[in-house]
């Protein structure tokens, strides 16, 4: 029988965070993963480039029924606390845009400084391992792993959600917080794209790769940023931002002149230059590709001078309130977030400890907390998995 003061499950983001933090404080940690490789989501995110933290990171960047609950622990591990470590092991990064901070160089140097951290403190790592049985004993946890039976005062589920498979997420942190007596709010794919199928299909899979700035709005939220069109629908940083938002049959609003007042636009067009077809003017602001799809499927294009006040008011709406009802999205496959997940109404925000089990402890995205797009989910990650570790 092996013997720890902590064992934690998941050797992801947060997991990797919380056994450093702890081991650092001197605590025995035992950290497995049943994956083959620690931070695997780690090394994918960001097109590789891992986009580690926002410098803008703030509680309403936060989707969760109880919207207090991350504001403790985001307000005790900084981004500025992480992004100090970064500095620490010379790891380059810059500002994308919007305080979206990835590497310069690859993931694996987020990954690498995090191993070599746990490394230094002393984390006991165990890969390929498998948990087979968890039960609660007088002094803590016992569990049955395909390492053998492991004993431990403190057990944190740092597994994730259920967001990309192929990395290796399953729904067992679920598992181990229904078993302890915890409530599970419903859970859904989040940062994700949009499938359609209905006649807009055609343009999306014609624009397919094309790109454009656009204000999405659905449900009293509302992003700036590009959208993209691929042959299953709608993607890009707008696109997934608003997904998490979304629920099956609403519309989404698209404004594709977030910059102009689209009427005046075009009635100054229609005055200056008369004899324009709409789609050469489209063309100045679009792709000419774009253009003249739109003008072809939406609109008859013709001279400006032809359009009545009343044709030129349905062209202004329709550039600048495009309404898309999605088919649904593409789920978890390529879902950056689950959304939903451990009610954290049952976990102390100090501590994230359990308020039905003590001595069990959730951190990272198994909990019902979910980040916009640009580095807040792995914020929350550090912030939840330091938040933890100063009492595991």
């Amino acid at each position: 029988m092996r013997s720890t003061d902590v064992v934690i499950i998941g050797a992801g983001a947060a997991g990797l965070m919380c056994a450093l933090t702890a081991a650092g404080r001197g605590r025995k940690v035992m950290l497995i993963d049943h994956a083959n490789k620690a931070g695997k989501k780690i090394l994918m995110s960001g097109g590789g480039r891992c986009n580690f933290t926002n410098m803008y990171t703030e509680p309403n960047n936060f989707l969760s029924q109880n919207p207090h609950f991350c504001k403790s622990a985001l307000a005790r591990y900084t981004q500025w606390d992480f992004i100090e470590m970064v500095a620490k092991h010379g790891v380059p990064y810059h500002e994308k845009k919007l305080g979206q901070l990835f590497c310069d160089n690859k993931s694996s140097d987020i990954l690498e400084m995090l191993l070599d951290e746990c490394q230094k403190a002393g984390v006991s790592l165990h890969l390929d391992t498998s948990v087979e049985q968890i039960e609660k004993t007088d002094n803590g946890y016992s569990l049955n792993t395909t390492l053998g039976p492991i004993d431990c005062q403190s057990l944190v589920v740092a597994t994730g959600g259920l967001s990309i498979p192929t990395l290796g997420a399953t729904g067992f942190g679920y598992q181990i917080a229904k078993q302890f007596g915890h409530t599970l709010l419903p859970t859904r794919a989040g940062l994700v794209p949009f499938t359609i199928t209905d006649q807009l299909k055609e343009i999306c899979t014609e624009l397919s790769g094309t790109s454009v700035d656009c204000l999405v709005s659905c449900n009293d939220q509302s992003f700036r940023e590009n959208i993209l069109f691929t042959h299953r629908g709608l993607s890009g940083p707008a696109i997934l931002q608003i997904s998490s938002f979304w629920n099956t049959g609403d519309t989404v609003e698209i404004n594709l002149l977030p910059d102009l007042d689209a009427l005046s636009w075009l009635q100054t067009q229609q005055a200056e230059r008369p004899n324009s077809e709409l789609k050469t003017l489209l063309g100045e602001i679009f792709t000419k590709k774009m253009a003249n799809l739109l003008a072809e499927h939406w609109f008859e294009s013709k001279p400006m001078k032809q359009y009545t006040p009343g044709e030129l008011a349905l062209v202004a709406e329709k550039l600048a309130s495009w309404k898309v009802v999605p088919a649904g999205t593409e789920g978890y496959r390529t879902a950056e977030v689950t959304l939903g997940g451990v009610d954290t109404r049952e976990v102390s925000s100090k501590t994230m400890e359990s308020l039905k089990s003590p001595g069990l402890y959730f951190v990272g995205e198994v909990l019902d907390v979910s980040g916009h797009l640009g580095g807040f989910n792995f914020q929350w990650a550090w912030a939840s998995g330091y938040a933890a570790a100063q009492y595991v």
